[in-house]
């Protein structure tokens, strides 16, 4: 398998995690490099279903190897967490998952200031965050003031987080916002330490030794390209950069080494949180996606919006970054509907946009310009290959293809990992 880039196209939740499982198989090696447990990425096995938020999905695989990148934020506590949930249900981490020790780590202070300034938000408009405490910790990072994840094995380490939570204290007091005992917090992460040494390591020669054997290389993103701090509907975006650029930059994969960039679309959109949503439904039709598609969060299990593809996003996601070919998620979502519509282009203030403005203002007042396809009202979850499709949703593919000039390779019509079929990438613009 090539060195390989998996990227959300829309506004996250497109179903990564079912297919990085499914590309794990081929790998040697699978690596987060962005977000926090912000993040969740279902996987179904059989009757079993996993939700993770930062191991790696090829953890499900037994003899994969997995890293949390430098490019993480790490909530030890909530990785202890998981790392016991996982364990407990047969899968061995041990010397099979490893931690970067320069990602940064998630405390309690950052959640506190991160419900804080939701409930009080400085642009009088909240962002729609999980209040898990992600965007103030890559604020310190920025800052220079974080701690990382290899400052747990200093001696010191204890001084240095009391000095951290002593200084967070006094801007909590001054919001009039709930502060910490310090004493309590240095002796609990004292022990969250101790438990989370065996996985912290200086990942980046691993991974670069793994290149020099030939073992392939699979860079795991969460959120999606429109909640990228750079490209997304700023504000209303995550803190990291979620599109294939951060998969260089938390991981240490150099640029060069990369071989191919999948992004993960689904037959329709979704948006969780605030922000401008152009394609979005606000009628029976909308709630119909969302019941059959179970549109529900997987961190926090809130009720996602639901729309229609917007062919000006996934034309963006393409562009920004260097998509080589699609993974189209929840086609058989769709099975039931009699008509559905793409969105071509926008049209805002007597301007016809065919490109994605940068302005979240702009982009809130912008109406979808439709086209329209007939649905194929027969059921595609039984569907092993693309002449099991039915005709019309051959067609609607191919659209998809045709106008975002960029082929599909990989087809998920369920969410278990049988549900998916692999296309030639020699080949993959499917032709009705």
């Amino acid at each position: 398998m090539a060195n390989t880039v998996l990227v959300g196209a829309q506004w996250g939740d497109e179903g990564k995690g079912k297919i990085i499982d499914v590309l794990a198989e081929e790998a040697d090696w699978v690596v987060r490099f962005q977000g926090g447990n912000n993040a969740g990425h279902t996987v179904e096995i059989g009757s079993e279903r996993y939700v993770l938020h930062l191991i790696p999905s090829g953890i499900l695989h037994p003899g994969k190897m997995c890293v949390i990148g430098n490019g993480v934020v790490v909530d030890p506590v909530a990785l202890l967490e998981e790392i016991d949930g996982v364990e407990q249900r047969g899968i061995v981490t041990k010397g099979r998952l490893f931690v970067s020790d320069r990602a940064h780590l998630v405390f309690p202070y950052h959640k506190l200031i991160d419900e804080y300034r939701e409930r009080k938000p400085a642009a009088g408009t909240p962002i729609g965050t999980t209040k898990r405490g992600i965007g103030p910790t890559y604020g310190d990072k920025a800052a220079r003031v974080g701690v990382r994840v290899g400052d747990m094995l200093d001696p010191d380490f204890a001084n240095l987080l009391r000095e951290r939570v002593e200084a967070n204290n006094k801007m909590l007091i001054a919001s009039e916002a709930p502060t910490l005992d310090v004493e309590e917090t240095v002796a609990t992460y004292l022990a969250v330490a101790q438990r989370l040494a065996p996985y912290i390591a200086d990942t980046i020669p691993m991974i670069h030794d793994a290149m020099a054997k030939k073992q392939s290389v699979l860079l795991e993103g969460a959120q999606g390209t429109l909640l990228d701090i750079d490209f997304g509907t700023y504000p209303f975006v995550t803190s990291s950069n979620a599109t294939s650029g951060g998969a260089c930059t938390g991981s240490g994969m150099p640029p060069n080494r990369i071989d191919r960039v999948i992004g993960v679309v689904k037959a329709y959109s979704t948006r969780v949180g605030e922000g401008p949503f152009p394609t979005e439904l606000h009628d029976a039709m909308g709630e119909h996606i969302r019941k059959v598609g179970h549109e529900f969060g997987a961190t926090t299990g809130r009720p996602r919006r639901c729309g229609w593809f917007d062919l000006v996003v996934a034309r963006y996601a393409a562009h920004v970054n260097g998509v080589t070919d699609w993974a189209v998620t929840k086609l058989d979502v769709l099975d039931d509907v009699e008509e559905i519509k793409v969105c071509v282009a926008y049209e805002c203030d007597g301007r016809r946009y065919e490109h994605l403005p940068a302005s979240a203002r702009v982009l809130a007042r912008c109406k979808p310009v439709y086209e329209s396809f007939p649905g194929w009202k027969t059921s595609t979850k039984s569907a092993q290959t693309l002449e099991d499709l039915p005709k019309l949703c051959r067609s609607y593919l191919n659209a998809l293809a045709r106008l975002t000039g960029t082929p599909i390779s990989i087809l998920s019509n369920g969410p278990r990992r049988e549900s998916t079929m692999r296309l030639d990438l020699a080949a993959a613009v499917i032709s009705a």
